[in-house]
Formats: structure tokens, C-alpha cells, sequence
């Protein structure tokens, strides 16, 4: 083959191939390409025309089959010939790439948004000869854009409206984002708020709150915390502080600290630690004071080698004063002693009230002569009539004394041998003091023969349960009794538990009572079950012996099963004394908590009742002590008090009930500040089984 055939045979080859390369490629842009692409032939007076279009473009707008050459006007309805001949004029207009978005709307009535993009060609006199429109789906990021754009209004909804304050900080601490109730707690109005550190709003030297801070940002989990957060204007908040990591991605980016302002909580909770260790009448330290700084007075005393004494002092005569002149005279006059009182008090000497008119001094490191030459001064103060309303009263105190270690070694033994002393005086005519003497022990002849006849009375089935309602204020509906254990002696007559339940604790005879108690209150439950069809509910009173004992659970549990009823109509009243025992109670009312029954606390505000004991304890139920609802109307102290307690049930969703109410006032005292429940006289005193059926008849 000569040179020139082999040339021509080349350029067929180059040819053949370029041919086939145009093909494929034109294949590939017909048939496989997701995208929908037009070239359309511009003409001079701004008409277009069809020259082609690939697979996806030619089925996305449903062209007819004839469609080259023809316009926009030919194919397709006038209001999408109109958009497209505007937008593709814009191409001719400025020679320019032009970008435009589409909705589309298809015949299921589903919507597609189309982005396209107007390529114009231009010849060589700079003229669009043609444009090329290439068209994408992008329905899909549309939506996702949405989605991210919802999820952060409803991001935004939920902090900006938050009830707590929200703060994004960054990893060093400097506020970026705070939300408006962070700006109203921090005392900010300016929504342009400055950029400056968290740290500057928390006390210095709050050491947990940095760590708290510190945790969250390299452990990457939440934190929680009490503190003090200062505002602008340099009030201090107790708050609850909650650290969160915001993550990006797996990326720690910064923290959300959430604030909540527990003052009010803060307040409420200083109020009962003082309800706790205060007297609420006079202000003097109570009873649980005495017990707890006379266990730290036992140790000191024991480590330092030395002496302390304790007082409990009468009033004598005061009974004849309050039955004369009435409750609201006899509160002040105690008051008056009160403040006698603590004209002694010093470093070493400290007033308490008991209850009634007894009153204790603890005097530390001190001997018998220095003792005694106090109780002197003391009696000699009262020579001094206390004066009420322009009328003149003379009390004479009377006075026991017990010195440690020489009459007890320990708490309960200093207390009772400084009653014994003061029982002494009263029985050798008042207005003394006495200490105490090893010799001075009680007659007990009256005690052993009570003991015998109460042994045989749990044998005879003297005891007797009477009920008194608890009424719904809301609804002035009723479905509880409290159950009241009596005793219907043939020689005695009726017993009032206070004077046998003690010696009951004392003899152990307390276990079996108790355990008949709970097994006649489930009893009652399911007759009046099967009788009325009522659910009603009934509170037993549990001793501190009864609830320490092993079996316990078991018995209640036992009770309930055997008499097939709802455990949540068995309502557990527990006392201070089963409070004293944090580690061996918490178990067992949490096992009785598992076992479906209520559990409530009695005499709230009187004795160990503390916030720690809620706090720990799964209490359903506070019962408001009658000596704050006696005088609710007219004293404010206990106004407040059974506010408080009202107000804190609520807050931690525990029911309260207010036990002896008298009056209509007291009622609508308890009403208007929201207590659930209330029992006493007002509604009905204590029924028997047969007058509490015939009250659930009648109400």
C-alpha cells in the first residue's frame, strides 16, 4: 500500500472513531444521565426552539414526540411558556450563566422542585446561537433543608420559651446565647447582652462549680450541682445548676449550662430546719435541739474530763392560769418566761422549751455550786410579776436537776433523772429546785397492776378501733378514716391510748397490739368493701418498736393478702421516733412502698420532721400537728407554719391533712391555702364500727 492510501486509510479510522466517541457520548447524555438537559436554538426575536432534549428531560415534560423545532408556546400551557420564555430572555439579555427554581406540581398532586441552569452558546458576532438548560431535581434537598430549618425553630421554641435559663457557653466559659428568662434571672433587659465569662456570675471560690464545668467538658457527660449565682444588680439566687455537652458531629463545641432558681425551695427548707430545732411559740430551741446538743455536750464532756448540768423546769400553776384566762393569755405569759429565760442565756448556758410550760437550761462545764447558785438567781427572777394587758401575774417555777456524769451517762438518762428531781419538787409543795438522788425512784405499784390488766385485755378483746373521718376540703367529700386504738376496760372504763400505749412500748406488749391493729384495720377495709362498695382508706399508727420489728413487712403484707384488699387503702403513720434510724428505715418503708400501701408522717413541724427525712423517705401523706391548727386563725406564727407546710406538701406532691380541726375558721383557713384533708371535732369526733358505717351511709 502506497503512502497516500495509507494516510487516507488513517483519517477513515480517526474518523470512524471520532464517530463512535460522539455517539457513546451522546448516548450517555440521552439515555443515563440523571439530569434533564434542553438545547435550545435562540432566534432574533427572542424565540426559542427545541433542537433537544435527553430521555430524562424529554419524559419529565411530557413533550410530544414531534417536538423539535417547535417553541415553547407550541408544547406547553401559557403560564409555563411565559416563566420559560422569561427566563430563558434573561440568558439572551445579558449573554450571562442564569440560574432559576421551579415548583412543580404533578398530576398526584405531589410538589417537585427543579433548580436549572441557562448556559448560553454565543457565535463569533456575539450573539446567543443557543442555550443549553441543564435541569436537577432537588426536591429532596429542599426538604432536608426544611427539616434542619424546622428542627431549629423548634430548638429555638424550646429555649427561648424554657422556663429555666439556658445558656450557650463556650469551652473557655464565655457566654454566647443566654435565652430571655437567663436574661431576666441575671438581671439583663438588653437582649444584646455582652459577651463576658460564666464564672463572673458564680460566688468566687466555688470550687465545685469549675470542677462541675470542668467534668462536663472533658468527660463529655451532664453535671449537676447547688450554688449561688449573682445577678446584675448583686442579688444572690440559690440555684441548681445542670451542665451539657454540645456536641457536633462527636465534637464537643460547647456547653449548655441550665439554671433553675430554687430560692423559694432554699427558703422553704430554712424555714423547717427552724421548725425543726425551734419552739415555733416562744423561739426557744425545742426538744430535738436539747437531744441533739446534749449528745454533743455527752462527747465533749467525755473528751475534756468535765461536768454539765440539766434543768427541766415547771411552771406551777399555769394549768389554773390557762383554764382561766384562756389559751391566747397563757401563750403570751409563756412567751414573757421565754424571755426571762434568756436574760441567763450565755457560751455556756442554753434555753429550750419542751412543750406546755417546761422549759430545760443546759449549762456546760460547770459543778454542782455553780449549778446551784443559777437555779437560785433564776427562781429568784420570777419574784418579778410578768405583766399582760395591764394586768399583773405571779408564776414560781419549779426546778430538777441532773448532773452528768454522776446521774446518767447518757442522753435519755439525763433527761429522765432530771424529770425524776423535778417530780420531787412538785410532790413536796413547788416553787423549789431539787437535784436528783439515786433513791428517788417512781411507785410503781399502780404501773405493774395497769401492766397486768392490760396483758389480759389484748387477751379479752377489750381493745376497741374507733375511726374519725378525714374530709376532702375541695370536695367536702370523705374516703379515709384514721384508725384510733381504745380501751374498754370493765374495771377502768374507756382508756385513752396515751395513758396505756406507753407502758404497752415499755412491756413489749406494743408488737402484738400493733399487729392486731393492722389485722383489724384490713378487716374493716374489706367489709366496707363488700358492704358499700366503697374503696375507703384507713391510717394506723405504727411504734417505733412495732416498725423496728424483723417481721414487719411480712405482717402487713400477710393482713393485706388475707383479707384481700387494695394495699393502697392501708395508710402507714409513721412517728419521729422511726425517723431517728435513717439507715434501718429507709429499707423497710421502701419495702412497704414496693408492697403498694401509703405512708405518712404524723405531727409533722413537731418533732424530728426535717426536709432530709422527705428527702430521704418515700412519703405520700404530712399530717399537720393540731397544736399549729388550734390557733391557725389567730396566731401568725402558726399561720405560717401550716402555710409553709401546705405550700411544701404541694411543691413535692405529697397530700397533707390537717388534724384537729374545731371551727368553721380554721376550715376556711385550710381551704384557702390549699390543704387536701382535715380531721377533728368539727367534722366528728371518733366513731365506733357502727357510728363510722352509719356516717358512711349518712355523708
Amino acid at each position: 500500500m502506497n503512502e497516500f492510501n495509507k494516510n487516507n486509510a488513517s483519517k477513515k479510522m480517526i474518523a470512524q472513531s471520532k464517530s463512535n466517541i460522539e455517539n457513546i457520548i451522546f448516548e450517555i447524555i440521552f439515555m443515563y444521565i440523571k439530569d434533564m438537559v434542553f438545547i435550545m436554538k435562540a432566534e432574533k426575536d427572542n424565540t426559542f426552539r427545541y433542537i433537544f432534549v435527553n430521555e430524562a428531560a424529554f419524559l419529565f415534560s411530557q413533550l410530544p414526540i414531534d417536538f423539535i423545532g417547535k417553541r415553547f408556546q407550541d408544547v406547553s400551557s401559557k403560564k409555563i411558556a411565559d416563566r420559560l420564555q422569561q427566563e430563558y430572555t434573561i440568558v439572551c439579555e445579558t449573554k450571562k450563566n442564569h440560574i432559576y427554581t421551579d415548583q412543580i406540581l404533578t398530576d398526584n398532586g405531589d410538589i417537585i422542585y427543579a433548580e436549572s441552569v441557562l448556559t448560553p452558546i454565543i457565535d463569533e458576532q456575539n450573539e446567543v446561537k443557543y442555550i443549553v438548560s441543564i435541569t436537577r431535581d432537588i426536591t429532596e434537598s429542599i426538604k432536608e433543608k426544611r427539616l434542619l430549618h424546622e428542627s431549629e425553630q423548634k430548638y429555638r421554641s424550646l429555649v427561648q420559651n424554657n422556663l429555666d435559663a439556658v445558656f450557650t457557653v463556650s469551652l473557655d466559659g464565655v457566654i454566647q446565647e443566654v435565652n430571655p428568662t437567663g436574661l431576666k434571672l441575671i438581671d439583663f433587659s438588653d437582649v444584646k447582652l455582652p459577651l463576658f465569662s460564666l464564672y463572673e456570675l458564680i460566688d468566687e471560690g466555688n470550687t465545685l462549680f469549675y470542677d462541675s464545668f470542668r467534668k462536663c467538658k472533658l468527660t463529655e457527660t451532664s453535671q449537676s450541682l447547688d450554688c449561688k449565682l449573682k445577678s446584675k444588680n448583686g442579688k444572690k439566687l440559690s440555684i441548681h445548676t445542670k451542665f451539657v455537652p454540645i456536641k457536633v458531629n462527636d465534637t464537643i463545641r460547647g456547653i449548655y449550662v441550665i439554671l433553675r432558681d430554687i430560692s423559694e425551695r432554699a427558703e422553704t427548707a430554712e424555714k423547717i430546719r427552724y421548725m425543726s430545732f425551734h419552739d415555733q411559740l416562744t423561739g426557744l430551741y425545742n426538744r430535738r435541739a436539747l437531744v441533739e446538743d446534749l449528745n454533743l455536750e455527752i462527747k465533749k464532756a467525755e473528751t475534756e474530763k468535765v461536768t454539765f448540768a440539766l434543768m427541766t423546769i415547771d411552771l406551777d400553776r399555769f394549768k389554773y392560769i390557762n383554764d382561766t384566762f384562756g389559751h391566747i393569755v397563757g401563750d403570751q405569759i409563756l412567751i414573757k418566761v421565754a424571755e426571762r429565760l434568756l436574760e441567763f442565756k450565755n457560751h455556756k448556758c442554753h434555753v429550750y422549751r419542751q412543750g406546755g410550760d417546761e422549759f430545760n437550761i443546759l449549762l456546760s462545764n460547770t459543778n454542782r455550786q455553780e449549778t446551784a447558785s443559777l437555779v437560785q438567781r433564776i427562781i429568784s427572777s420570777f419574784a418579778n410579776s410578768f405583766y399582760l394587758n395591764s394586768h399583773e401575774y405571779y408564776i414560781s417555777p419549779s426546778i430538777g436537776i441532773s448532773m452528768y456524769p454522776y446521774d446518767g451517762d447518757d442522753m435519755e438518762k439525763i433527761i429522765k433523772n432530771a424529770d425524776e428531781a423535778l417530780f420531787r419538787v412538785k410532790e413536796r409543795g413547788k416553787a423549789h429546785y431539787q437535784f436528783y438522788r439515786s433513791d428517788m425512784t417512781s411507785n410503781l405499784t399502780n404501773v405493774v397492776s395497769l401492766e397486768t390488766k392490760l396483758r389480759k385485755a389484748v387477751q379479752k378483746n377489750e381493745l376497741k378501733l374507733y375511726y374519725q373521718p378525714q374530709i376532702d376540703l375541695k370536695s367536702h367529700t370523705f374516703n379515709s378514716f384514721e384508725a384510733l386504738l381504745r380501751w374498754e376496760s370493765p374495771s377502768l372504763g374507756l382508756v385513752a391510748p396515751n395513758d396505756f400505749i406507753p407502758l404497752a412500748e415499755d412491756t413489749g406488749l406494743i408488737i402484738s397490739i400493733g399487729n392486731w391493729v393492722i389485722e383489724k384495720a384490713c378487716e374493716q377495709i374489706n367489709t366496707w368493701k363488700t358492704l358499700y362498695h366503697k374503696d375507703v382508706r384507713i391510717a394506723v399508727n405504727i411504734s417505733p418498736k412495732q416498725f423496728q420489728q424483723p417481721n414487719f413487712v411480712e405482717v402487713i403484707r400477710y393482713s393485706i393478702q388475707k383479707f384481700n384488699i387494695k394495699p393502697s387503702l392501708l395508710e402507714i403513720e409513721i412517728t419521729e421516733g422511726v425517723m431517728e434510724n435513717i439507715k434501718e428505715a429507709i429499707p423497710i418503708l421502701r419495702k412497704l412502698k414496693d408492697l403498694g400501701v401509703i405512708i405518712s408522717v404524723d405531727d409533722f413541724g413537731t418533732g424530728y420532721s426535717s426536709l432530709s427525712y422527705i428527702k430521704q423517705f418515700p412519703i405520700d401523706v404530712l399530717k399537720i400537728d393540731q397544736s399549729f391548727v388550734k390557733d391557725v386563725v389567730t396566731n401568725a406564727k402558726d399561720a405560717a407554719i401550716t402555710t409553709t407546710i401546705i405550700h411544701l406538701g404541694q411543691n413535692l406532691g405529697i397530700e397533707v391533712i390537717a388534724e384537729g380541726v374545731e371551727t368553721k375558721e380554721q376550715e376556711d383557713f385550710l381551704k384557702e391555702a390549699n390543704c387536701q384533708k382535715a380531721q377533728g371535732f368539727y367534722y366528728s369526733r371518733p366513731l365506733t364500727c357502727e357510728e363510722a358505717e352509719q356516717f358512711l351511709k349518712d355523708f
